[in-house]
């Protein structure tokens, strides 16, 4: 049953990857990819913990960790050198 749901994660979150890579190519605004990007991100995180579920090794959701800090604070930095120009003063 695990098996099952599993499965049905990773075609859920493939499928909304696939959405959130055509938002980040024909997004209109620099907004719209900067949020594409940021949500591409949570939906590798999805998929990294489901990898770690399904292989059942906790190496996996520290790597999602990882992922998650490092995507905060890409998002983090894009948004300032949009808003002022400079990511540091």
């Amino acid at each position: 049953m695990i098996g099952l749901a599993l499965q049905f994660g990773f075609a859920c979150i493939a499928t909304a990857a696939m959405l959130n890579m055509w938002r980040l190519l024909a997004g209109p605004t620099r907004g719209d990819r900067i949020l594409a990007l940021d949500t591409l991100t949570i939906n590798a995180i999805a998929l990294i913990v489901l990898f770690g579920i399904n292989e059942t090794s906790a190496t996996y959701f520290e790597a999602a960790l990882l992922l998650a800090m490092v995507g905060f604070v890409g998002t983090v930095a894009y948004c300032r050198f949009l808003l002022r120009g400079d990511i540091v003063e």
